[in-house]
Formats: structure tokens, C-alpha cells, sequence
């Protein structure tokens, strides 16, 4: 008998995924740790305690800085990271501002200029990406870190300080965060400006 024909059918294509304990290393796992702490933060706010908040705090903000030198000494860097830091680092930082202004702990004014930088460098993300239909690669630049860190600072003197009497010092770290912070933003802009150029020079035409 004539074996009957069966239909072609096209090979699967398998695509390899990541074993867990790669994408769960010790660097993504400090990230993680670093978002868990973001509620037990915010609920010692709430409660002013703020003791307790600035332990938490500082603990988060140490594994901030934990977790890339563990990747560089270690070479187990993961896409999975690269996008899972930034993010925890904005949502640490702006749920710490955003507390801190409600309980009037922060000036108000503060918030506004994180958030629209915040919001700009985001918004001009998404907009080249989809211009330009790529993936930009998350690379922070050495004044990102530097605001990065000036705005940890700023937030762990205003939970020691407290109660609005804020010293000369204190407040010449603030306007020093804010022009970093600034800074940081036209930077970023610029850069995905670049980026923007050289995959869509046409657009630059008069």
C-alpha cells in the first residue's frame, strides 16, 4: 500500500531559555531585594518612623550599589538586569521623594523637577524606540549615576533632618541635586538625540 501523503509542516524553531539561576543570580536578586523594600519603606513613613525608614532606606540604597559590582566581578550580566535596575532605582527613589513630600519632610518643588525629568527621559525612550523601531541600549551615563547619588543623599539627610530645619549644608546638597538632576536630563536628551540622528537622519533634513 502507498503510504499516504502527509501534509509538510514547517520545523519548530526552539528558541534556548535562559536556565533560572542565570536570570537569578546575585546582582538581579539584589535588585529585587531593592523593590521588596520599597512598601516596608514607605509603611515606616507613614507610620513616621522615620528611624526605621532610613535603615531600610540605606539598606536599599546599598544594594544600589551592590548589585553592578557584583555583576562586573563576577561577569553575570543579564539583559534581564540591565532593565530591571533602572527600574527599581526610579521606583526607590521617586516613591521616597513622592512620601517624603506628602509628609512635608521634602520641599514640593523637589518632586516636581524629579518627575519631569523623569518623565521626559522615559517619554523620549518609548518615542525613539518606536521611531526608530530598536531597542536603545540601557547604559547610564556618568552624570545619571552622579544624580543617581545625590538624590540617595538628598533623601537620607532629609530623613535625618526632619521637621523642616534644614541646615546651610543640607540645603546647598539640595540645589546641588536639582542642577545635577537637570543636567542629567538635557544629557540624556542629547544622547537619544544622537541615537535619533544617525537611525533617522532624514528626519534632521530641512
Amino acid at each position: 500500500m502507498t503510504p499516504k501523503h502527509q501534509p509538510w509542516r514547517a520545523p519548530t524553531l526552539r528558541v534556548a531559555r535562559p536556565p533560572l539561576r542565570d536570570l537569578l543570580n546575585l546582582p538581579n536578586l539584589l535588585t529585587l531585594l531593592r523593590l521588596f523594600l520599597v512598601p516596608v519603606f514607605l509603611g515606616f513613613v507613614s507610620r513616621h518612623q522615620y528611624t526605621y525608614a532610613l535603615y531600610v532606606f540605606a539598606l536599599a540604597a546599598l544594594t544600589d550599589s551592590l548589585d553592578g559590582t557584583v555583576a562586573r566581578w563576577f561577569h553575570s550580566k543579564t539583559e534581564l538586569g540591565a532593565y530591571l535596575d533602572p527600574f527599581a532605582d526610579k521606583l526607590m527613589l521617586l516613591s521616597a521623594f513622592i512620601a517624603l513630600t506628602f509628609e512635608h519632610v521634602m520641599p514640593s518643588w523637589v518632586l516636581g523637577v524629579v518627575i519631569i525629568r523623569d518623565v521626559v527621559i522615559v517619554v523620549g525612550y518609548f518615542m525613539i524606540s518606536f521611531v526608530t523601531g530598536e531597542r536603545i541600549p540601557v547604559r547610564p551615563s556618568y552624570i545619571g549615576k552622579a544624580s543617581t547619588f545625590f538624590q540617595l543623599s538628598c533623601i537620607i539627610g532629609a530623613l535625618i533632618q526632619l521637621e523642616g530645619s534644614y541646615p546651610r549644608e543640607w540645603r546647598a546638597l539640595l540645589y546641588t541635586m536639582v542642577a545635577v538632576s537637570a543636567v542629567s536630563g538635557m544629557h540624556y536628551v542629547y544622547r537619544g538625540l544622537v541615537w535619533l540622528f544617525y537611525r533617522e537622519p532624514q528626519m534632521f533634513e530641512e
